[in-house]
This record gives C-alpha cells, sequence and structure tokens, in this order.
C-alpha cells in the first residue's frame, strides 16, 4: 500500500500499540513491520512530519512519527547494499525516486528513505537522516548534515559543513528546526533542539543548543536559550563568567543585527552585512 492509501489515525493507534508492546516484539512477525513501514511511508512522502512551528509560535511534536522510526530500527533487518568497490550495511534503505520528486542529490549525497525533500532541493554530497524533513528550493550544501527529524524549511541554505543535530529519543523531545529563509553559515553546529527563526542568518562556525543562551549585542539582554529570532544576523561569541578557579568565556550568540521582515537577502549582501561585525559566513 502507498503512502497516499494510509489512514494516519489509523496508524498512529496501531504505532503507539506497538511501542507500549515493543519489548515483546518479534522482529520475524511481518504485521507491526507493515504498520511501522506505514508510518514511515508517510514521513517519506510528507504526507506527515515529525514536527511544525503552529501559527502561535508554539512547536507541535508528533511523538507518534518518532516511535515509528525507533521501532523500525527495532524490526528492519540488517541488509548489505554494495555500490561499486563499496560496501554498506544499513537497516534502512536509502531514498529513491529523486526526479520524479523534482529533488537534485548529486554523487555522494545521501538521504535516507523516511526523510522527506520537497520540490527543489538540492543535496551536495552531504547526508539527510530519517524523519528529516527539507522544504522547498532549500540547498543542503557540501559535507552538511541533516539529522534523524530535523526540520529545514523552504528557501533554507545549509552551507558546506553544516551540522544539524537529530533527536530521536525521548520521543517527546523537540527537535531542531530551521525555519523558512534561514541562511546557517558554514560549520556551524545546531543541536537539541535548538531553532533558528524565519529569515535569520546564522554566521559562520556558530554553535547553538537548546542551552545556548542568545543575546542582543545592544542591550546585552539574554532573549532566550536556544533559539534565534527571525530577521536577523547572529554570530558565535563568548560571554565571561567568574568560577573559583579564574575567569572563563562560555560559548553564546550574539544577535549583532536586526533585517527587514520578509526581505530575501543574496549571499554576497549577507557577506558584506556579517564582514561589517567581523565575522564572516
Amino acid at each position: 500500500m502507498s503512502a497516499a492509501g494510509i489512514d494516519a489515525v489509523d496508524v498512529q493507534r496501531q504505532i503507539e500499540e506497538l511501542w507500549e508492546a515493543r519489548d515483546e516484539l518479534d522482529s520475524r512477525d511481518p504485521e507491526p513491520l507493515r504498520v511501522v513501514r506505514h508510518a514511515v511511508d508517510l514521513l517519506d512522502q510528507g504526507r506527515e512530519r515529525v514536527a511544525s512551528v503552529e501559527p502561535d509560535g508554539e512547536v507541535v511534536v508528533r511523538e507518534w512519527l518518532k516511535k515509528a522510526v525507533l521501532l523500525a530500527f527495532r524490526l528492519l533487518e540488517v541488509q548489505i547494499v554494495e555500490v561499486g568497490p563499496f560496501e554498506y550495511t544499513d537497516r534502512i534503505p536509502l531514498k529513491r525516486d529523486f526526479a520524479s520528486a523534482g529533488v537534485r542529490v548529486v554523487p555522494g549525497g545521501i538521504v535516507r528513505w523516511g526523510a522527506f525533500l520537497d520540490r527543489g532541493v538540492i543535496v551536495m554530497p552531504g547526508y539527510v537522516n530519517i524523519g528529516a524533513y527539507v522544504g522547498a528550493n532549500s540547498m543542503v550544501d557540501t559535507w552538511a548534515t541533516v539529522g534523524s527529524c530535523a526540520q529545514i524549511g523552504a528557501n533554507v541554505h545549509l552551507s558546506g559543513g553544516v551540522g544539524i543535530g537529530g533527536v530521536l529519543e525521548p520521543p517527546q523531545s523537540a527537535p531542531v528546526i530551521i525555519e523558512d529563509d534561514a541562511f546557517i553559515g558554514s560549520r556551524s553546529m545546531v543541536t537539541e533542539g535548538a531553532r533558528v527563526g524565519r529569515g535569520a542568518l546564522l554566521g559562520q562556525g556558530a554553535v547553538l543548543s537548546g542551552s545556548i543562551p542568545v543575546i542582543d549585542a545592544e542591550t546585552g539582554d539574554e532573549l532566550s536559550r536556544g533559539v534565534v529570532p527571525a530577521w536577523c544576523v547572529a554570530v558565535g561569541a563568548t560571554r565571561t563568567r567568574r568560577y573559583p578557579g579564574g575567569e572563563w568565556g562560555l560559548p553564546c550568540i550574539l544577535v549583532v543585527k536586526r533585517l527587514p521582515e520578509g526581505v530575501r537577502h543574496e549571499k554576497a549582501r549577507l557577506e558584506s552585512l556579517v564582514r561589517d561585525h567581523g565575522f564572516a559566513l
């Protein structure tokens, strides 16, 4: 059965039942695997997604879909895959039919089944894991990685070497979310359920986790933990903290500029904005 013919409500109920009985499941029983495949197919085709941002700004996590992914790792058998001289062993097959989906994945790009790529997405030699969602016309640049269940919006650029962390357990935990029109600078790391708002630019080499403070450079006020606001330029920085053993610089994210809301910025202009503050993409 294709995902188009799946009743998501019924599959959700069955996944919840399987989750409660997960320690007793037998991988040789075809029925649990059938249900799990249907659930992951919903993710693979974009009919469901692990998390989304509601109009009021709240993040809604659909725990049952994360449970389906975790059950897939329990129930799927390890397969040997040979590609030319290379050999791999994995439980999760690779995603297929990119041309019909309007997606371009160049040699060296790897996308696992259960990840959704909307039309116009380009994946350079990089990695997109199961449960992830990548919105239309976004770029996963060279050696960038999109972890399990991470949510990437439309028109996002993940620059070379960017690491978007995955979050599977516990199932109720929020994944990393990069909202529409954001730009993530080279070698930046966004992990542990952190969030980058719409149209924001995160400068090169920044580290953002759910516990990292985000600070307004103009006022010194802490704006959040792990959430970069929409339409701003933010860069990695440190702030001094005194301990019995001395003073140390602890990581933070510094919001150095606000951008006009709704205006897309060309990369050259973004580079100019960041250079003005002594940083780089």
